[in-house]
């Protein structure tokens, strides 16, 4: 089974989505599952998984409207304030969703550099285990020697995953110190990294493959191919190249694992991660 592990959906407008500045022009409009599940057709994928684009509760319950709609829509990766004090209710509720995956928030957008180990919000992670939910992480490179004690206040039970390869300074060719956080965060086994969000790093729409050899061969080193997963992180990806050509590169640079290493980190991988069958 082949799973684009990572993108979203949203109903565009400027309030909610300020972030998408006249340099993404191309993505300033709605994207929506009818679309989306023609471009997977198209590009030989099976299904994906929704993960939130906005922090609010009625995103989430949106995403999860969505996935009883849509079966290519495997799992939703939504919002829950986690720094609530009924952080517990609040995550029960979402966690009865059967295609309730797991949790995200927007670290790398708070201003409080230190926010993900704050006393409220390692709290709220801290029951995610008890559901069955996986943990997202969302950060900048400034943000991993953070993001490593963060994953260390947890036990090997709880599932994370590292979005968009913790978003390295592909543009200018910058590998350290983000190789040698994220070699460390990959010592812990439960730990998985999504091979997404690259595009919008590089320097597009000029970007070639070869610019990302020195960024996937650290991950496929530390990580190996039993916790890596494909994500396109679609339609953010298409202001820099189609979703089509971001699968070709992922397809051609994970040709140096076997054919059965190359169906995990195309699909399987991201079953095991969400607790998936």
């Amino acid at each position: 089974m082949r799973i684009d592990s990572h993108q979203h959906y949203w109903h565009y407008n400027t309030d909610d989505y300020g972030w998408i500045d006249d340099s993404m022009s191309a993505i300033r409009r709605s994207f929506l599952p009818g679309e989306f599940a023609a471009v997977l057709k198209q590009n030989g994928i099976d299904g994906s998984i929704a993960v939130q684009a906005r922090q609010t509760e009625e995103e989430t319950k949106w995403l999860l409207q969505l996935a009883d709609q849509h079966p290519h829509i495997l799992g939703v990766v939504g919002w829950v304030d986690l720094r609530s004090a009924n952080a517990g209710q609040l995550i029960g509720d979402f966690a009865r969703h059967p295609k309730a995956v797991g949790v995200r928030h927007v670290i790398h957008d708070e201003p409080d550099s230190n926010f993900m180990l704050k006393e409220e919000f390692t709290r709220g992670v801290g029951l995610l285990c008890d559901f069955n939910l996986t943990y997202d992480i969302l950060v900048f490179p400034q943000h991993l020697p953070n993001t490593l004690q963060f994953i260390r206040r947890f036990s090997d039970d709880q599932v994370f995953v590292i979005d968009h390869v913790a978003k390295p300074l592909i543009k200018t060719g910058t590998l350290s110190p983000w190789k040698e956080y994220m070699q460390e965060i990959a010592h812990h086994p439960n730990v998985f990294c999504k091979l997404s969000g690259m595009v919008t790093e590089a320097n597009w729409p000029h970007q070639q493959p070869d610019d990302f050899k020195p960024y996937f061969d650290v991950v496929f080193e530390a990580f190996g191919p039993e916790r890596l997963m494909f994500g396109s992180d679609w339609p953010v990806c298409l202001v820099a190249e189609e979703y089509a050509s971001w699968l070709e590169t992922v397809t051609e640079v994970i040709s140096v694992f076997s054919p059965a290493e190359q169906e995990k980190i195309m699909g399987l991988n991201t079953l095991k991660a969400y607790h998936l069958k």
